[in-house]
């Protein structure tokens, strides 16, 4: 009996465009959700143990299947080679705030960025990637913005819970110290060869020249 329910979840699993939850399973093949949440466990055990190409794997909060993380190289050579609809930089930069600043107004992703975001939000709401999740109870209602599915399942993701602290990205203080350090050594060196060269220039009787004195309009 399990190995034909099995059979039946691989199916359902295999034509679904999106992750299937484990509440739509269990109504389909009329068991409690449990038992089906347990066998599709075992199944993504077997396809482990086997060492297949690909994975069942719970996702967006449901199950799909996708290919085995050591395949990258292989998948990426035959999906991404020669696609030219990637994101931008600015998109990915933004992109990343919102996931972990949601709900989020575009006025505080450009606070945020220091840049205007409108066209780069309007193109993630397009990829699908963020959406309207609520609205600013303060004047004017701002649109506050959060990821959808959709940004789940091309992150791999089964909740935003399972998103890579910031923690993970930010220096050390040991490191933010030297770099400190090293801009502080840099601009003493500067201030140094700035004050040797204006010492030369006085003692050779350098003088300014017309161009010196003239602004960028050509007054003087």
């Amino acid at each position: 009996m399990s190995a034909e329910i099995k059979r039946a979840l691989e199916a359902i699993v295999m034509v679904a465009d999106t992750p299937v939850p484990t509440d739509m399973l269990a109504q389909l093949t009329g068991l409690p959700a449990n038992t089906v949440e347990e066998l599709l466990v075992e199944l993504g055990a077997e396809y482990v143990r086997d060492e297949r190409g690909f994975q069942l794997v719970r996702v967006a909060g449901g199950w799909r299947y996708q290919s085995h993380p050591d395949q990258a190289p292989y998948i990426e050579q035959f999906v991404l080679e020669g696609q030219s609809a990637k994101l931008s930089a600015a998109a990915l930069e933004t992109l990343a705030i919102v996931a972990y600043k949601q709900p989020i107004s575009r006025a505080q992703i450009a606070s945020i960025r220091g840049v205007g975001v409108d066209s780069v939000v309007r193109t993630l709401e397009q990829r699908g990637y963020i959406g309207e999740v609520a609205r600013d109870p303060g004047p004017g209602q701002a649109v506050m913005f959060g990821t959808t599915p959709e940004f789940l399942m091309k992150m791999g993701l089964d909740s935003l819970s399972q998103l890579p602290s910031i923690a993970d990205f930010v220096p050390g203080a040991d490191v933010v110290e030297a770099l400190e350090m090293g801009l502080r050594v840099e601009s003493a060196a500067e201030d140094i060869v700035d004050s040797e060269s204006a010492g030369e220039a006085a003692e050779t009787g350098t003088r300014p020249s017309l161009g010196d004195l003239l602004d960028g309009d050509g007054s003087v």
